[in-house]
């Protein structure tokens, strides 16, 4: 199962299709809508989890770029400075995938970056800062 985080920029005349469905339908892709900007006579904007074999993620891709949407990955990485976590456990409640999570009987904060997507959410509640994402392995965002 391959799983990526994907911006797609929809062009005005296609935005009142069942573009994402389809995706589903056609291609067997669930997705993870992270972030979404659609309004009639404009762009639409998308920030989407794909999930599904990585040649039916390929198919969907040509399939959405077929119709005019640009697509661009944003494959990166999430780094936890350790020394600045205090394990209040926010990024657990958001992270999508499990990959941050309290270990019991400890209530520790554990990383799994295996299972980790980037999407970037725990960035944003961390209050400590203790989180970065990398996106394409040269941007350095930090909360």
């Amino acid at each position: 199962m391959n799983t990526r985080i994907y911006v797609l920029r929809f062009p005005k005349e296609v935005i009142d299709q069942p573009i994402i469905c389809n995706l589903v339908k056609k291609f067997d892709i669930e997705f993870n809508i992270l972030k979404a900007t659609i309004l009639m006579q404009q762009e639409g904007v998308m920030v989407l989890e794909f999930s599904g074999h990585k040649a039916n993620v390929k198919k969907g891709i040509k399939y959405l770029e077929d119709l005019g949407v640009k697509v661009q990955s944003l494959a990166g990485s999430i780094r936890r400075d350790d020394e600045k976590c205090y394990q209040c456990g926010a990024c657990t409640g958001i992270c999508p995938t499990g990959a941050l999570h309290i270990v019991r009987p400890e209530m520790a904060v554990a990383f799994d970056p295996d299972k980790c997507t980037a999407c970037g959410l725990c960035v944003a509640v961390c209050p400590a800062r203790a989180m970065e994402v990398s996106l394409n392995g040269d941007i350095e965002l930090a909360a």
